[in-house]
């Protein structure tokens, strides 16, 4: 009984093996999948290495209002992003270039792993197909069709909770309207 179990064992664990091994083809299959995959890879650096100077950007412009005169606040954010941009300008590409560099390594072997040689030929049928194509090429339109509509479905009640939500915000800021002054309506969209 205990050889026939240790024998199942040995031949799941051969089995098993042998799918996760990678051949050639195997590793042909996952490096032409990773090159599909560069636009997606590139986008997770660009955001990667931008994300930091983003989130210090939004602190500085917090502290621009308490502790720089008003006077050169204006002059004092252009340089603040012209830093973060210079910033961009070196870490983006550096960030992209080795992120390139370390896909076929990293993503490659993921997928040499976890796919088999016709899972990873059919994974790239798809994104090959020309329907495929055109729908990645559409996306931004669609997404901007739907956020369109969502936004116009959901403004009026959206705006009174945001209205709600800034007066409590200047509420607990100390930050009040001076007496008989209106608040400030919201802008209304321009007119087509």
């Amino acid at each position: 009984m205990l050889k026939k179990s240790f024998v199942t064992a040995a031949l799941l664990c051969a089995a098993l093996g042998a799918q996760a091994q990678s051949t050639p083809a195997k590793a042909e299959l996952a490096g032409r999948l990773v090159k599909l995959q560069q636009p997606g890879i590139e986008t997770m650096a660009r955001a990667l290495a931008s994300e930091p100077a983003a989130e210090m950007l939004d602190r500085a412009g917090n502290a621009l209002a308490t502790r720089v005169p008003p006077e050169k606040r204006e002059a004092v954010a252009r340089e603040i992003q012209n830093d973060a941009k210079k910033y961009a300008d070196d870490a983006v590409p550096m960030v992209r270039e080795r992120a390139l560099a370390l896909a076929p390594s990293t993503v490659g072997a993921f997928l040499e792993e976890k796919f088999t040689e016709d899972e990873l030929r059919q994974v790239i049928a798809v994104m090959e197909s020309p329907a495929w194509i055109k729908f990645q090429r559409l996306a931004n339109e669609m997404q901007a069709t739907l956020q369109t509509r969502l936004v116009a479905d959901t403004r009026a009640s959206i705006e009174p909770k945001l209205k709600a939500l800034e007066q409590s915000v200047a509420r607990r800021l100390g930050v009040t309207e001076p007496a008989g002054k209106p608040a400030a309506k919201p802008a209304k969209p321009a007119s087509k």
